[in-house]
Parts: structure tokens; C-alpha cells; sequence
């Protein structure tokens, strides 16, 4: 009988996010620049564990949690996210040096993305998303500035016949540099793997705009632990998004 304390969570919404303490280290994934890995953790869980030390740094994942759990709120589906603690007897055991020098400049707390086991990726090609969906997608993107949803990198995945949104690491770039950061900066959607698909653009607007509120930005900033945050705290974020949603429409060019 699998003991209670492995059963997965529902996946409904918290205050928090779960802490879990890595037990295993599986696999890395090598795609991309960070080098996420797949680990096993105390709750009988599978997750894509995103280091704190790789490239972007923690910055990487703040724009993970707050636009991951953003869309969440706001009904799309993003796999189920966690804080993951890393021990420091685990890095040993990757033997690649590269790897393994990121593993130990990421001790302690990380962000592990529930792993979607049989998941595929999405191919612009074979799968035809919905006009109301792919409009609201294009307005998520908009809103957080995410670069990283385009024909050559889709960051959604297909399991069980639904798409799901995931990799908003590249999201939020404006908190790179603060002090260019513009509610009403351009977001330029011509590569965007949705955007043919996004014809009701208008109506995703209506739907949307109106649910960014402080209330929410202030509930998924929370999730984030604070020391990641880097020379602006949350309220800078929540200023910048709550300025912006009005405006998407506008700043979307295509």
C-alpha cells in the first residue's frame, strides 16, 4: 500500500508553495542554457528541478513562480511547482564536472516544476490550438514580456490531449534591468508560435485585463522566497504588471 505521505497534491491553489527535500538525483535534461535535471523528492514526487545558480541566476526563477502561478490563477494549465531543497551530499554523484560545479553553487533551496511523464512538445504543425486559447496565451506573453514562446522554442507541452504552459524563466526581463523597465515597452509577437492561431486577441482582453488586480499580483509575488528577489522587492513587480495589463492590446506588435 503507497503510505499517505506519497499520495501527489491536488494540485489546488496555496498560500505557499510546497517545500520538499530532494532524495534522488535522476537525470540532467540537457536542453537549453540551465541545465535543469530531473529529481525525485520526499513526497514519492518527479520534478524538473530549475538551479539557482545557472546563468539568470534566481532571477530565473522568480519570473517562473510569478508568471507559472500567474496563469494558473488565471486557468491555464502550468504544471504543479515546488520549492526543492538540495542537499549538498547529492552533487557528488552527477559525474559531469560542469554540472556538478552548478549542482554545488545551488545548495540548499531551488524550484522543482512537476514532471509530466509521457508529456510531448507541442509542434505548431501537427497540433491546432483553439483561437480563444492561443489569444489568451499571446496576451499571458504580452502582459510578463516572454520572449521564449516562439516556432523554434514552443515552452508548451501536450499530455493527456491538453497544452500546457511551461519555461517562464525568460519572462519578466525588465527585472534585468530595473531602470529601463517600461509598462509600455513593445512586445514584439511576430515569432510568436501562437500568434496565427490568436484572432480574438479582443475578447481575451476583456476576459483577462480585468483579474490583474493587486490582490492577485500580490498573492503570486508571495510565493516567491523573499532572498531571491534581487534589487527590487515584489511591489516593484506588482507596479510594473498592474500598469501594463491595461495596455496589451497596444504594445503587441505583430
Amino acid at each position: 500500500m503507497t503510505p499517505l505521505s506519497c499520495y501527489a497534491s491536488s494540485g489546488s491553489l496555496s498560500p505557499v508553495l510546497d517545500h520538499v527535500q530532494v532524495t534522488r538525483y535522476v537525470t540532467p535534461l540537457r536542453e537549453g542554457g540551465s541545465l535543469p535535471a530531473v529529481v525525485e523528492a520526499d513526497n514519492c514526487g518527479t520534478y524538473v528541478m530549475k538551479f539557482r545558480g545557472a546563468g539568470q541566476g534566481p532571477l530565473a526563477l522568480v519570473a517562473e513562480i510569478i508568471v507559472g502561478e500567474l496563469a494558473r490563477r488565471l486557468g491555464f494549465r502550468t504544471p504543479e511547482l515546488v520549492l526543492t531543497e538540495l542537499d549538498p551530499r547529492i552533487p557528488p554523484s552527477e559525474p559531469d564536472p560542469e554540472i556538478q560545479d552548478l549542482m554545488r553553487a545551488s545548495g540548499g533551496l531551488n524550484l522543482g516544476v512537476d514532471f509530466l511523464p509521457g508529456s510531448a512538445g507541442f509542434d505548431p504543425l501537427g497540433w491546432t490550438a483553439d483561437p480563444g486559447f492561443a489569444s489568451e496565451v499571446l496576451w499571458l506573453d504580452a502582459l510578463t514580456q516572454n520572449v521564449d514562446r516562439t516556432w523554434r522554442n514552443p515552452n508548451l507541452l501536450v499530455w493527456h490531449r491538453n497544452i500546457w504552459l511551461i519555461d517562464h524563466g525568460a519572462a519578466l526581463y525588465f527585472h534585468h534591468n530595473w531602470p529601463g523597465a517600461d509598462p509600455r515597452k513593445p512586445f514584439d509577437a511576430r515569432s510568436h508560435v501562437l500568434l496565427a492561431q490568436a484572432t480574438g486577441l479582443a475578447a481575451a482582453h476583456d476576459k483577462l485585463a480585468p483579474r490583474i488586480t493587486g490582490d492577485l499580483l500580490t498573492e503570486v509575488t508571495g510565493l516567491v522566497p523573499a532572498q531571491w528577489y534581487g534589487e527590487r522587492g515584489a511591489e516593484a513587480y506588482i507596479a510594473q504588471l498592474l500598469e501594463r495589463a491595461p495596455l496589451v492590446p497596444e504594445v503587441i506588435r505583430r
